[in-house]
This record gives C-alpha cells, structure tokens and sequence, in this order.
C-alpha cells in the first residue's frame, strides 16, 4: 500500500552519479532465482482461516479503539485508544496489498468484504490500489518513468523526504475531498470526470502516472465501490451538524496518524536509487528491503508481510503468511554472504538515515 500522489516532490529530483545505474546494471542471480521458486512451491495456497480472522479481528480492534478515542473522557484513555486504533486499522488496511495479488477465485468474498469493513469506512476502496499496484511488479516498468509506485527518493533534494511524509498527514482531507465533493460533481461534469480518473484515483507516489478509464467487469466494481466511499465521505461531512467536530476530527487524526506510517514504510519499502532505467529482476530485489526477525517492531510498522518487501519481489503471488517461512528456507539455503542476504537490514531508523544521507550527497 501506498500514497496518494506526491505532485509537490517532482521539483525536487537531483543527479547522483556515483549512484546513475548501479542497480540498473546488475545481472540476475540465476541460482537465488530458482531457488525461490523451486524452494516455495508448497507455500503458494492463500488460507482463508488466516486471512478472515486476521481482517476481522483487526477491523474490530481499530473500530473499538476507534469508538473509545471519541467517546472517552480522560486524555489517556482517548490516546490509548487512538493508538490501537491507528495500529490495528493500518493493519486491516494492509491488506488491500493482498488484494492485488490474490488469485481469482481464491479466497471468496474476500474482496468484497474488505472494501466494506475496511476500503469504504476508510476511504481507500480497493480499486484505488488494483490495477496500479501491479504496474510496479511489471519488470520493464519497475523504478522508470511508467512506475505509479516509484520515485528516485535518494537522488532528491534533502526537503523532499519530510515534504515526503507531511503530504501522507493530509490524506484524510483530500480523501474527503475527492469522494465527498468530487466524486458527485464529476457524475455530472464528464470532463471533470476523466480528470477524476486520471489524477486522483490511484493510490500512488509518481506524480507523471495517468490513470486509463476503467472498463468491463473492472469498471463495474470501481462504480459500486466508489459510489459507497462518495456517500460516506458525504456522511462524514453531514456528521459535524449532527455530532460536532469530535468525531470527524478524531477519525481524521486516527487516520493521519496511519497513513504517516504507512508513508514511513514505504519510504523504507525500497532503496530508490534509480533513475529510470530497466532493471532486472535481482536489481529491482536489491532497490528492495527486507527487515526480517528478530525484531518486532517491523511487525507493527509494516504488517501484513510488508516487512518481506524484497522477498515479496522475488515472489509477489506468495500470501502474506507464508513469506516468513519462505525467507527462512531461502536463507538457509543461499547462506549470508549470498545476494539473497544482502537484501535485509536492521530496521526503519538505519534505513531512513541511509535515504537522508544520500539525500545530502545528492544536493
């Protein structure tokens, strides 16, 4: 999962040639290729007795904390429910990653369910994220021009990082915007519709990306979500009259507050070194980032197996659940001194400072 449009961070873009493709010309290690596929064949099965209940119990936590922020009286009990709440519907909202990559037919009313309990309340349905996502996983399209999920974040102005993470703060207004306002006029306004569509219908970071009309089966699932996250955004606004601002304002923050992690993560989620150019496939893994056990926290910060992004590379059908047991049997295999290891690192904090001081060498 992603953000929404980062248009503010394009004037930012600056050369680092000691960095001009170093990824890019990197061949595939043909050993740790197969070894990924021939090692994980049994692990491929999405279960739906993990997935459900994993939704469900974090759809029930982040409403409950949700409930107790807004109801609650003492200012510890608003902010501890405030943090469960942002903590566990990040989680529930992770899953839309899933989404993208779920084979057809394999989990029933999985989709379905989630953009009610999660994608409509949230603003986030998925058809924000499918069809986009993939684009990334596309091996001539990764890390170029063409990637709605890419941008040379390194190679950048060091401004360009908190501007990076004070944009995801603002998400909630302009969700609100976009299916509240937007949404109905563009009904009625076919130019600004297109627009719509175009501009402001993907969860992505690469400001140049443009969305095509959606079309067929696709478009009739994009309609009835959108529909749903247009009355609830109009129902969050027409709130304030009925409830005050509490309320709106509580969900708001408790929403920030999500989507600012999940910025963080994605700005971690990958090296952003290059500059355009194809890469391979053992490229794009090492642009990625695993931050494997035993530390916890990766847990909370990217869930959902976003803490196996390199390995989710490699292998971007693999649920969510069995990636852990999949970085296991390859590590032990490859061994740490092979390509595979030099994918993972400690944690976000190291990798944040990695990104800033090339930031500064980039000026």
């Amino acid at each position: 999962m992603t953000a929404i449009d980062m248009s503010p961070v394009r004037p930012a873009m600056a050369r680092a040639p000691a960095a001009t493709g170093k990824l890019a010309a990197t061949p595939d290690d043909m050993a740790m290729l197969r070894a990924a596929v021939e090692l994980t064949r049994d692990l491929n099965g999405a279960r739906a007795n993990i997935y459900w209940p994993d939704l469900l119990i974090s759809a029930g936590l982040g409403y409950a904390g949700l409930a107790v922020a807004i109801l609650a009286g003492p200012a510890w009990a608003v902010l501890l429910g405030g943090l469960v709440a942002m903590l566990a519907l990040y989680r529930a909202a992770s899953f839309i990653h899933e989404l993208t990559h779920i084979r057809k037919g394999a989990l029933r009313g999985f989709r379905f369910g989630w953009n009610l309990l999660v994608g409509i309340p949230l603003l986030i349905p998925s058809f924000m994220y499918e069809g986009v996502h993939t684009q990334h996983h596309a091996k001539t399209r990764y890390g170029t021009a063409d990637d709605p999920e890419y941008l040379p974040l390194a190679l950048m102005k060091p401004w360009s990082l908190p501007l990076f993470i004070i944009v995801a703060a603002l998400a909630p207004i302009g969700l609100i915007l976009r299916f509240g306002i937007l949404t109905p006029l563009a009904a009625i306004i076919p130019p600004l519709r297109r627009a719509v569509v175009e501009r402001y219908s993907a969860l992505s970071i690469n400001p140049a990306y443009r969305r095509s009309m959606p079309e067929g089966a696709f478009r009739r699932m994009w309609l009835w979500q959108e529909a749903g996250a247009s009355l609830w955004a109009i129902a969050l606004m027409a709130s304030v009259a009925a409830f005050g601002w509490r309320p709106l304002l509580t969900y708001m923050a408790v929403h920030s507050a999500m989507t600012v992690i999940n910025q963080l993560r994605t700005l971690v989620a990958h090296l952003w070194e290059n500059e355009g150019e194809p890469m391979s496939v053992t490229g794009q893994y090492l642009d990625s980032v695993n931050v494997p056990p035993p530390g916890i926290a990766a847990e909370l910060w990217a869930p959902v197996g976003l803490r196996y992004h390199a390995l989710h590379h490699l292998l971007p059908s693999m649920p969510y659940h069995a990636l852990g047991e999949a970085h296991r049997r390859l590590s032990a295999h490859l061994g740490v001194e092979s390509t595979f290891a030099r994918a993972s690192y400690p944690g976000m904090f190291p990798l944040v400072a990695r990104i800033a001081r090339s930031t500064m060498a980039a000026r």
